[in-house]
């Protein structure tokens, strides 16, 4: 079998099966689980799918159909993830109020935060969850519809409980982030949340992965220029980095 062909063929498999590992795919196409990871690797950059740990997971539709399960995110771009939540936390000191969305990214923030005095104002089950082990950090929930899919808060209640609040810091992802289009996410529901969120912090950090840039997803969320700083990683397009910089948005590439 060629290599364009396995290549092709392994795209097929990940989006049929949503998820698998190196190993059945070296099964599969009788090759070795380094040749798969090159495969993979090459794979993810041109935007076919998206590594996981130890294997793949489908990344068919996911700017435009429904929101991807919480759990399959957490295993995408873990990597990228993990250093961009550390860079963030770096900005982070005590007295803080801060807000963090439901994303897998703020998720990870919660995870690397220091037991230390701030307060945490969030739309996540899983950063709730994760900051209950951390009897200085003060945590409030917006309350609202849950979305079992990505175990957020949304609708009228949320939207309306953050008009009750203001943050010194904001930390948020979305689906899409473009110079000219702005930031995007998959539905409206999420998009409305993440408006307000942006309208009651007094800096915006946008934590965003490679494989976000230039990607327009459904529901508009605010123009580029709503955001003050972008964390994100050493893949980042260069020419992307470059013209966010030129509009004045400060740009922080995280290293892994």
């Amino acid at each position: 079998m060629l290599v364009a062909e396995r290549h092709q063929r392994i795209v097929e498999v990940v989006n049929q099966r949503k998820s698998i590992r190196v190993s059945e795919l070296a099964s599969l196409f009788s090759v070795t689980d380094e040749t798969i990871r090159r495969d993979l690797e090459k794979l993810e950059k041109e935007k076919k799918l998206a590594r996981s740990h130890g294997g793949a997971v489908s990344i068919a539709n996911s700017q435009d159909g429904p929101e991807i399960p919480f759990q399959e995110r957490e295993v995408m771009y873990v990597d990228e993830k993990k250093a961009i939540a550390q860079e963030a936390v770096k900005h982070i000191v005590e007295t803080d109020k801060i807000l963090l969305d439901a994303s897998t990214t703020a998720w990870y923030v919660a995870k690397n935060l220091p037991n230390i005095p701030i307060t945490v104002l969030t739309n996540s089950v899983n950063v709730v969850l994760e900051l209950s082990k951390k009897n200085q950090i003060t945590v409030i929930s917006t309350g609202g519809t849950l979305l079992p899919r990505s175990l957020s808060f949304v609708g009228p209640l949320a939207v309306s409980s953050l008009d009750l609040y203001h943050v010194n810091k904001a930390f948020l992802s979305c689906k899409g982030v473009h110079l000219e289009k702005g930031m995007s996410e998959s539905n409206e529901q999420q998009a409305r949340v993440k408006q307000k969120m942006i309208d009651i912090a007094d800096t915006t950090y946008l934590l965003a992965n490679h494989q976000k840039f230039h990607i327009r997803a459904f529901a508009h969320v605010a123009p580029i220029d709503n955001v003050q700083r972008i964390i994100t990683d050493s893949n980042a397009p260069e020419q992307q980095v470059y013209d966010l910089k030129e509009n004045g948005i400060e740009v922080i590439q995280a290293l892994r």
